[in-house]
């Protein structure tokens, strides 16, 4: 999740095996959070349990929507007054949406509704509906990257923790992982192919792929009822960089393969990858997930997904910056990796890990690319202290080389 005041680690990466060097030392030190390794949601938490009727896409099918979006089937509504019952607003012909047009709801929990889902609406049971009457259909032509600035079939307000609109960014994956009938959230990536996650290799190494379920479309990790259902696949195969180092996450990209890819929807797109050499230095990007909102025992992590604006930092005045820090000043930063922010109260944090960084591509409205990979930090949110991602444009070429064994076509990731 992406944080008011942070977002920058990544959960348990220093958990075993570091590098013996004073570098690896330092950085194992700085994130140490003396926090429990129990199972509570302050460590993992829950993101809407399994529906014990179905799996996640396996490689014979297309996988499960495990939302109730669309109003039908059994649902049971709560009621809210004589012939009246709280249904998802875009299940209600009520005057007060047709006359508002925009769908806008405030996300807000106390707004005094009559009904205890923000998302619901008062409705007479003559203006219900079985399919949602706003549309749903992508206004954005085919292609990698394009953002969904004003939301998906309905645009929040009281956003004053810098929640993103539902589909704004359609490639955001949440990676999760099994445990019993409970999914718990291990960290963020990206969708580049229908069938392919890219993410950072600290988030999955050592991780068994049949353990792993990705999830895409996700907005809100607490409820089932967003106008478009998330999906969710497992893991076929997971592959991260053979030079990744644990201690100091040098190197830290992975891509996964799906066991069967996911149906391409407004809320559910790809995001195109930089070439070689794309410099984004200075440019104002954006950084999304689920993660704490400030680092150690009291974050907390994010249940609407987080998105925040900062700028890219140079690579030379990142290294300055961090020499700063307890890093000392022998410390080299190194060219795996780019680095952003560095504004008081923006940041990524633990639990973004693996998230993406994206910044516009030049020249096309409303269009990214991925440009980084959250990887780690110092703290969460300190003035003159950036965040640390795997650089794409740098890693690039391993990448490539690891899709064209799989057979992956690049124009799901080519602008």
């Amino acid at each position: 999740m992406i944080l008011l005041n942070c977002l920058i680690i990544c959960a348990c990466i220093f958990t075993g095996g570091a590098q013996d060097t004073s570098l690896d030392n330092l950085i194992a030190d700085i994130f140490k959070t003396d926090e429990t390794t129990s199972t509570s949601t302050t460590s993992a938490p829950v993101v809407n349990p399994k529906d014990s009727s179905s799996n996640p896409g396996t490689g014979t099918d297309k996988g499960t929507d495990k939302g109730t979006g669309n109003g039908t089937g059994s649902t049971q509504y709560q009621s809210c007054g004589d012939q009246k019952e709280c249904v998802p607003r875009w299940l209600c012909a009520n005057d007060t949406i047709n006359t508002s047009g925009d769908g806008i709801i405030d996300i807000r929990i106390d707004t005094g509704s009559q009904c205890k889902n923000y998302l619901d609406l008062c409705c007479d049971l003559p203006n219900k509906r079985e399919v949602p009457i706003f549309p749903t259909d992508p206004e954005n032509p085919e292609g990698c990257g394009y953002q969904n600035p004003n939301g998906v079939g309905f645009k929040i307000t009281g956003a004053v923790n810098q929640e993103a609109e539902f589909g704004e960014f359609p490639w955001m994956l949440a990676i999760l992982r099994e445990e019993g009938s409970l999914n718990l959230y291990e960290c963020g990536g990206a969708l580049i192919a229908p069938n392919v996650v890219l993410t950072a290799a600290h988030c999955v190494h050592n991780k068994q792929p049949s353990t792993i379920v990705v999830r895409a479309g996700e907005w809100d990790t607490q409820t089932k009822t967003e106008i478009i259902a998330h999906e969710d696949r497992y893991v076929k195969e997971i592959v991260y960089h053979e030079q990744f180092n644990k201690g100091a996450l040098y190197n830290d990209v992975a891509v996964m393969l799906l066991e069967s890819p996911f149906t391409f929807q407004a809320n559910i797109q790809t995001v195109c990858l930089p070439e070689v050499g794309d410099n984004f230095d200075y440019d104002r990007c954006f950084a999304t997930g689920w993660g704490k909102n400030k680092f150690g025992k009291d974050g907390e992590y994010q249940v609407i997904l987080k998105k925040v604006d900062m700028p890219v930092v140079s690579e030379q005045q990142c290294q300055t910056n961090l020499r700063e820090t307890r890093l000392g000043r022998h410390f080299i930063l190194h060219d795996s990796f780019i680095c952003a922010g560095g504004e008081k109260g923006k940041d990524t944090c633990k639990g973004d890990g693996g998230s993406p960084l994206v910044c516009p591509i030049k020249g096309q409205k409303g269009r990214f690319k991925s440009a980084g990979i959250v990887a780690w930090g110092i703290g969460c949110g300190e003035e003159n202290i950036p965040g640390v991602y795997a650089s794409v444009a740098k890693l690039r070429p391993w990448i490539d080389a690891k899709l064209k064994i799989w057979n992956i076509d690049p124009k799901y990731y080519t602008p």
